[in-house]
C-alpha cells in the first residue's frame, strides 16, 4: 500500500482494505485495535507473548490471526508478514526491540487512540460531525479528573463517555452505536509518546485538554525524566479551544506556553488561590469560576463551596485540585455552574484512592494503594499529617529520597513494604532519622497487609491515622493497587473483629 493511502485513512468510510497491520500485545486495548481493523477489513496478525483464554479464543472469529511467545527479538513470523502500520499496545517502550524494528523499516506506529481518531466517525451526532473529545493527562488525578469530567457533562445534559487508560478502550467508545456528544478520554504517558509519533493526518485535534500536574514517575519505559516531560506535553497539541493547567505546577504552564495550538485557544489556569480573569480557583471557602463569563474582569460564578465538598468527602487539596481542573474542562463545553454544584454533591471517590475505609478505637485507616508513585504519596501526606505511613513496592527507577525529605518527616513512623525495602529505609535514614521505621519482613503476599496492620495499630496505640500510600508500583508482592488495598482494608476489618487488645504475632522487640 502506498504512502499517499496509508495517509488517506482518516475516516470509517475510507478504504481500509487488505491494509496488512501488526498488532501488538492482546490485552483489552490490543483486541479493541485488532476488532476493529478486522471489522475494517485490515488483514491483521496479532503478536503477543501472552493472552487472555477469551481473547485468544475470540481473535480467530474476527479474522484475525494470532501468534503468541517471546517478543524480546522481532519474531520471524512479523518480518515475513512484512505490515505497513504497527499498531501497539501501550505496554511496549520505545526502546523495545520490535518498535526500533518498526521505526528502522519506517512502517508508520500508532497507538489505539490514533486509530480511535482516524476512525471517529463511525457514529456522528445529530449535526452530522463526530464527538468533540476532551483529554486528559497527569503523572497524578487521571482518573478521578476523568470520572469528575464526564460526571459533569451528563449533568450539564450531554452525552458523555469517559474512556482511554480509564479502563474503557477508546476504540470502544467511538464504536459504540449509541454515540456521544463528548468523549472524555484519560491518557497515559505511554499513549502520549505514541501519539508524539503521529504523521500530521493522524494528529489529534482536541476541543480542550489538561495537564493536572508532572512528576518523575515511568522513567524506565521513556528513559529519562525529560522524555517522561515531552510526552505529556503532546496532550495539548492542536488544541482547539482550552488548554486547562495548573499554576502551582510551573511544568504544566510551560507546556501550554510551548504548544502548537488552534489558533484562538485559551489558557485556563486552576489552583487552590485566588483565581485571576482566566482562572478557576478559591475565594473565602468559594470554588469560582473566572474564566468563562462575560465580565471575568470583575466577577466569578459561584461552583460549590469547599464545605460542600468536605460534607462530600471531596475536600482533600488534591482533589480538590482535581474537580477545579475538571469544572474548567466542563465549563469550556457550556456546562452551567449550577450543574457542577448538582453533579459534585453525589460524586464518590474510586475505591483505594484516599478512601478511609474504618475508624475504629481512634484509629482512622485510609486507603491510597493508587498513590503509585511520590508525588500521589506527597499528596496523601500532606491531606494526613502525622499519619502512620505504609510506604514501599516497585519505585520503578524513582528515587523516593526527596518525598522522604519534603514531607516524610511528618510522618508519626514508617511502615516499609515491598520485597527491595532497602532504598526506602535508606532514605528515612539519611532524610528523616527521627521517624521510626519498621520493616515488613513477610514472604507470603497474604501475611503482608496482616504484619502492616499488626505493626500499625500498635504505633498508633489508639488514636492517630494510618495511610497506605505507598509511592510505588505493587506487582513485586500483589497483582495490582486494587488487591493491594482489597488485603489492607481486609486485614484492617480483621483486626477490628478479633479486637484491638489482641497483638498476637507481633514480637515486642519490634516496638
Amino acid at each position: 500500500m502506498s504512502t499517499e493511502r496509508i495517509a488517506g485513512l482518516t475516516s470509517w468510510h475510507a478504504d481500509w482494505r487488505g491494509l496488512k497491520v501488526a498488532v501488538l500485545g492482546l490485552s483489552m486495548t490490543g483486541f479493541s485495535a485488532a476488532d476493529t481493523l478486522a471489522e475494517l477489513g485490515a488483514e491483521v496478525f496479532v503478536f503477543s507473548e501472552s493472552a487472555e483464554e477469551e481473547y485468544g479464543r475470540l481473535v480467530p472469529v474476527i479474522g484475525a490471526r494470532l501468534e503468541l511467545g517471546p517478543l524480546a527479538t522481532v519474531p520471524t513470523a512479523l518480518v515475513a508478514f512484512d505490515p505497513e502500520v504497527v499498531i501497539a499496545s501501550p505496554g511496549f517502550s520505545p526502546s523495545h526491540p520490535i518498535i526500533r524494528w518498526a521505526q528502522d523499516s519506517e512502517v508508520p506506529i500508532w497507538g489505539d487512540v490514533e486509530l480511535a481518531w482516524r476512525v471517529r466517525d463511525k457514529v456522528l451526532r445529530a449535526d452530522g460531525t463526530p464527538a468533540d473529545w476532551v483529554l486528559i493527562t497527569g503523572t497524578n488525578g487521571k482518573t478521578t479528573t476523568t470520572q469528575l469530567t464526564a460526571t459533569l457533562l451528563v449533568e450539564g445534559g450531554l452525552r458523555a463517555a469517559p474512556c482511554g487508560n480509564i479502563g474503557v478502550p477508546v476504540l470502544d467508545a467511538v464504536r459504540d452505536p449509541a454515540g456521544f456528544d463528548v468523549l472524555v478520554v484519560e491518557l497515559s504517558s505511554h499513549q502520549l509518546w505514541y501519539l508524539g509519533q503521529s504523521r500530521p493526518e493522524g494528529e489529534l485535534f482536541p476541543y480542550a485538554a489538561v495537564c493536572l500536574n508532572l512528576a518523575d514517575d515511568h522513567l524506565v519505559w521513556h528513559g529519562s525524566a525529560q522524555a517522561y516531560r515531552d510526552a505529556k506535553a503532546v496532550v495539548y497539541r492542536n488544541t482547539r479551544i482550552a488548554c486547562v493547567y495548573n499554576k502551582a505546577d510551573e511544568a504544566t504552564r510551560l507546556m501550554v506556553e510551548e504548544a502548537e495550538v488552534v489558533e484562538g485557544a485559551r489558557a485556563i489556569g486552576f489552583d487552590l488561590g485566588i483565581p485571576g480573569p482566566s482562572d478557576l480557583g478559591i475565594v473565602e471557602g468559594l470554588v469560582v469560576d473566572r474564566a468563562f463569563l462575560d465580565d471575568r474582569a470583575r466577577s466569578a460564578l459561584e461552583l460549590t463551596t469547599v464545605a460542600a465538598l468536605d460534607e462530600a468527602g471531596l475536600a482533600a487539596p488534591h482533589i480538590v485540585q482535581n474537580i477545579l481542573a475538571a469544572s474548567a474542562l466542563a465549563r469550556s463545553l457550556g456546562v452551567e455552574p449550577e450543574a457542577i454544584h448538582d453533579a459534585l454533591q453525589s460524586f464518590h471517590l474510586d475505591a483505594h484512592r484516599i478512601q478511609v475505609i474504618a475508624r475504629h478505637g481512634g484509629i482512622t485507616w485510609v486507603d491510597d494503594s493508587k498513590a503509585t508513585n511520590p508525588h500521589a504519596a506527597a499528596s496523601s501526606l500532606r491531606a494526613y499529617p502525622g499519619a502512620v505511613w505504609v510506604v514501599g513496592g516497585d519505585l520503578k527507577g524513582v528515587d523516593i529520597a526527596d518525598l522522604v525529605a519534603d514531607v516524610g518527616t511528618t510522618a508519626r513512623a514508617a511502615v516499609v513494604i515491598g520485597v527491595d525495602r532497602t532504598e526506602v529505609v535508606a532514605a528515612f535514614q539519611r532524610h528523616a532519622p527521627k521517624v521510626p521505621v519498621f520493616e515488613v519482613d513477610a514472604g507470603e503476599t497474604d501475611q503482608v497487609m496482616v504484619r502492616v496492620v499488626e505493626i500499625a495499630s500498635r504505633i498508633v496505640e489508639g488514636e492517630g491515622t494510618v495511610l497506605l500510600a505507598p509511592a510505588a508500583a505493587s506487582f513485586d508482592q500483589f497483582t495490582g493497587y486494587a488487591d493491594r488495598g482489597h488485603r489492607f482494608a481486609e486485614a484492617v476489618r480483621n483486626w477490628i473483629d478479633r479486637g484491638s487488645a489482641d497483638d498476637a504475632g507481633v514480637p515486642p522487640s519490634a516496638f
